[in-house]
């Protein structure tokens, strides 16, 4: 039974464990510095120097169309007193694919510099106005806009060719020190990496459950009682033994990092070669302990690694632990590799993080069993068990295998694995786990099994029940459990399943003035002033929602938190939804268009005005933002960013809904 409540545990830290997108909604993220150098009597160079909070990113004038919002450069130039010499250039930018918009984005993480040369054309004017308008996301979203006063007349009279002294930078939208601050970047970090350790650990405890490494537990507990003279000497080399095995593998994850770059290990992991490497390793990985082959390291190594582990002391038991790694190899090679390439798609430390959890509980029981040698009598016997929990991980690693594939295929957009054949693939891939497990289907190192145990019956009706739950997704279910770890539902053969799209209501139950069917058909408004008239003429509480088109954690709220049933049947009954785009580039009308008070910058569209909102009356500016409000325009409880956890976004509604009845 504890065999099968390992394997059990293995299933679910592999289907459940996720590293936490990092995020915090700060006012702004993206600090600007810039200077002015003379090319010519007539030619300038504007250059601007950005800083990008850790875990941020801003998006480059040339990410593609459908996703975030390119950077613009815009001027200001009534009179015509100069031309820009085409686009801005720009310092290196990184791409990775956007599974939520489904395009390659183009972006910068931690700096970025353009360079924009201009040529003047009438000295009648000496000032340059030059603004930058941008978007940055992590967590949330924000629109910034900085804009740039550069006097020309002053660089000349100072008779140089750069001048940075001279820039006069007019901040448009000011930074505001009660600013909603949701999580720390650095929580969150720590979040993501505590997540990846704790993958990693329970990793090690499956690797020691492999025939190459449990039988070495009494092998290991014989050498330290024989060798040590004292008690306390067996304690104390049992401790550096296990304290050499962590420093073996952590120095093999710092070696990765080191090899590949903190920084790039994020970068490779969405290259589409990559993900294509990272498949057939796995599936490498997984045939190797489906058993169709052993990947052993040379023989010659293990034996000169025994011969410097015979003369004893200190440095004996570090070969010792070297030799462990080397011997066992073939069983934890896979699983060791695949927790590398896990934790490189994170990037940054994540695979010194990944090898700590894994040795450390690599190293924990052969410390333990050492220190107590009596414990050995409670170990189970050495048996055919072994190879089932190394197949086990095997079929385990297959499905994540086609994960990479999938990430491949959604750069490529070639459609050949959409949602319902990845779907199909790991419902053939856990049908035939469970058929292993009932001893009906057999592999090449498997013992005869005249029976199976309880632990095993109920391990298998497990698996069964996750393969018939993942059925329904073949027809548009939403599968909540795995999300993530499939395509989204738009790259499907059928969106809809076999539902037709929703349709506008008509007739008697046509839709209200100025609302429009939303996501999941919920009734939404676009325009504050008639969403507030209608939540009056209905008196129900009011649900703004800051959001944006090219809002990637918008679109997943509204995916996996809004599409929730409990939350579902509030949005379309108890309160009124007010969606407001901040990104919406419709021009307002001439005699709309005024400078903020709040900001100084001018609110030419329709996002403008929104934005503006956010930030005049609720100090924010990140996406996504939700307010509750009643008729009186007055909050209900707090306003929340970004929430994916369904029950807390829950209670959240109905205790703004409840407030509102009192």
């Amino acid at each position: 039974m504890k065999k099968a409540a390992l394997l059990f545990f293995c299933l679910f830290a592999f289907l459940t464990l996720q590293a936490q997108p990092p995020g915090a909604n700060l006012v702004d993220p993206v600090k600007w510095t810039s200077k002015i150098e003379k090319k010519s009597d007539t030619e300038y160079i504007l250059i601007f120097d950005a800083t990008i909070e850790e875990g941020w990113h801003m998006y480059s004038q040339f990410t593609a169309d459908g996703g975030a919002l390119p950077l613009e450069v815009l001027f200001n130039n009534d009179k015509d007193n100069f031309e820009a010499v085409g686009k801005a250039e720009e310092s290196k930018t990184e791409k990775a694919f956007n599974d939520t918009f489904g395009v390659d984005e183009t972006f910068w993480s931690h700096n970025a510099q353009l360079k924009q040369t201009i040529k003047i054309t009438n000295n009648a004017n000496d000032i340059i106005q030059v603004e930058l308008a941008y978007q940055a996301c992590k967590e949330v979203c924000i629109q910034g806009s900085n804009l740039f006063v550069f006097d020309l007349k002053a660089l000349n009279s100072k008779e140089v060719k750069s001048f940075e002294e001279v820039l006069t930078p007019v901040k448009s939208e000011k930074k505001n020190d009660n600013s909603l601050v949701t999580e720390s970047p650095k929580k969150d970090e720590q979040r993501g990496l505590f997540s990846i350790f704790f993958l990693a650990f329970i990793s090690g405890f499956a690797a020691l459950l492999t025939p190459c490494v449990f039988p070495m537990i009494p092998m290991t507990v014989s050498f330290f009682t024989k060798q040590s003279k004292t008690k306390a000497a067996g304690i104390r080399n049992a401790f550096f033994y296990g304290i050499s095995i962590i420093v073996i593998y952590v120095i093999l994850g710092s070696l990765v990092t080191a090899i590949f770059g903190a920084d790039s290990l994020n970068a490779l992991s969405t290259n589409v070669w990559f993900n294509i490497i990272f498949f057939v390793l796995l599936v490498v990985f997984a045939s190797s302990f489906l058993g169709a082959f052993e990947i052993m390291l040379p023989n010659s190594w293990a034996n000169k690694v025994d011969q410097q582990a015979d003369r004893g002391g200190i440095l004996g038991i570090l070969f010792m632990a070297l030799a462990l790694a080397i011997v066992s190899f073939s069983c934890t090679g896979p699983i060791v590799g695949t927790l590398l390439v896990e934790a490189a798609s994170k990037g940054g430390i994540a695979p010194i993080v990944g090898m700590l959890g894994f040795s450390s509980a690599l190293a924990l029981p052969f410390m333990l069993f050492a220190m107590f040698p009596g414990w050995l009598n409670t170990l189970p016997k050495s048996g055919g068990w072994l190879n089932t929990v190394k197949v086990f991980l095997g079929f385990l690693e297959l499905a994540l295998a086609f994960k990479f594939l999938s990430n491949a295929d959604l750069v490529l957009q070639t459609h050949l694995l959409e949602r319902e054949v990845f779907l199909a693939i790991w419902i053939a891939i856990f049908g035939i786990m469970a058929f292993y497990l009932f001893g009906k289907i057999t592999l090449p190192h498997d013992s005869p099994l005249p029976y199976i145990s309880v632990g095993r019956l109920y391990l298998g009706i497990l698996v069964l029940t996750f393969t018939v739950y993942l059925i329904p997704g073949l027809w548009g279910a939403p599968l909540k459990l795995i999300s993530g770890f499939p395509p989204p539902s738009n790259y499907s053969e059928s969106p809809f399943g076999f539902e037709a799209a929703p349709a506008m209501p008509s007739g008697e139950g046509a839709l209200p003035e100025g609302a429009k069917l939303a996501a999941h058909g919920i009734i939404a408004f676009e325009d504050y002033d008639k969403g507030l008239a209608y939540a009056k003429e209905v008196n129900k509480p009011v649900l703004l929602d800051f959001t944006g088109y090219a809002c990637v954690n918008c679109r997943k709220m509204e995916d996996y938190v809004w599409s929730d049933e409990r939350v579902l049947s509030i949005l379309k009954e108890e309160v009124v939804l007010i969606s407001l785009y901040v990104d919406y580039k419709k021009e307002l009308p001439k005699e709309e268009q005024k400078v903020s008070e709040t900001t100084g910058k001018m609110i030419k569209t329709i996002g403008n005005k929104w934005s503006d909102l956010q930030i005049r009356k609720y100090k924010a500016n990140a996406q996504p933002y939700y307010v509750l409000m009643g008729l009186d325009e007055e909050n209900l409880n707090d306003p929340v960013g970004y929430t994916p956890d369904i029950e807390e976004y829950q209670q959240w509604l109905t205790s703004g809904i409840a407030n509102f009845k009192k």
